[in-house]
């Protein structure tokens, strides 16, 4: 699916190694830990194809996938500290391991590499477009912190988190690739929205594996989102449309959080169908991605942004 932009992405590793040097030895251990711990490279793939589909090859596209991993990973050790958790990616979280205050300084190191870094690039537009980008995500961290225990979240106000919390940077990943190619705004609104739906399409996904994933294929304990009384589409699906047990069975989850619920509440989600329907959202959002890059030329790159797509919705982790 990747195979375009492999070599681009050995590169913007190594570009991530060189680029965590630090003269404070914590912030070097606690950052590497977290690159080293793996990922899918997704945003930065999504960066690089987009750059390959408008025929843009400046160097450019190398430190700004970097800038979008450090951006994603800085959110991640924030994440874990908010949400407690404890394992990602079958590994223990850098907070597990090096303590909150650890993770929450260096994901700010992150964020602020990742600003030196696009400095370095000198496009104002660039610079527009990965501000706007990791401010949307801060709001939408805090829309769903917000949201914690409340069963009365309906399927708009999520969809409202996941495109601030996730899809932001997917989108901005896409967009980039025609901001550095300076393509006509009607192709670089087009990309952007494809990154909005792919992204959105993973986060609903990755709400679906939480409740019938593989924990060793999804690297952390099935049912975390209900630990922190997450009202994710599974759930909310199941309190409009399951019967009035199933109902009650699930509020209570939501409201009072943690894992003594999640059997009942995965009968009660299977019963109502709430799977099925979250999987089905999120093929929309992947049919609409795809109709987006319809003006593209055919292009190696273009058949990876459709295998890309479709593997949102087909991943098992």
């Amino acid at each position: 699916m990747l195979a375009p932009v492999a070599d681009d992405l050995r590169r913007v590793d190594v570009l991530i190694g060189r680029r965590l040097e630090s003269d404070v030895p914590l912030v070097r251990e606690v950052a590497q830990y977290i690159v080293a711990a793996g990922g899918k490279r997704l945003r930065p793939a999504l960066l690089l194809l987009s750059c390959g589909a408008l025929g843009y090859r400046g160097e450019a596209r190398l430190t700004l996938a970097a800038v979008v991993e450090f951006i994603h990973t800085a959110t991640l050790l924030h994440d874990d500290v908010v949400d407690e958790s404890s394992l990602r990616r079958g590994h223990e979280t850098a907070n597990a391991a090096f303590g909150n205050a650890a993770s929450v300084l260096v994901g700010d190191f992150l964020y602020s590499r990742a600003f030196q870094m696009m400095v370095e690039v000198d496009d104002m537009r660039v610079m527009r477009v990965l501000a706007e980008a990791t401010n949307t995500i801060a709001a939408g961290e805090v829309m769903q912190l917000m949201g914690s225990h409340d069963p009365q979240v309906d399927e708009a106000r999520y969809l409202e988190v996941i495109r601030r919390k996730t899809a932001k940077l997917f989108e901005a990943s896409a967009r980039l690739g025609p901001v550095l190619a300076d393509s006509p705004r009607a192709v670089e609104d087009g990309l952007a929205r494809y990154g909005a739906h792919v992204g959105t399409a993973f986060q609903v996904i990755d709400d679906v594996l939480d409740y019938s994933g593989d924990e060793a294929a999804i690297g952390k304990s099935l049912g975390d989102d209900l630990a922190e009384g997450k009202p994710t589409l599974p759930l909310i699906h199941a309190l409009r449309s399951g019967s009035a047990a199933d109902r009650a069975v699930v509020r209570q989850a939501i409201v009072r959080g943690g894992r003594e619920d999640f059997a009942a509440v995965l009968r009660s989600i299977r019963a109502s169908g709430s799977l099925d329907y979250a999987r089905a959202a999120a093929e929309r959002e992947v049919r609409a991605a795809v109709e987006a890059l319809a003006p593209l030329p055919q292009s190696e790159f273009r058949r990876s942004l459709l295998e890309l797509a479709s593997f949102s919705v087909v991943r098992q982790a």
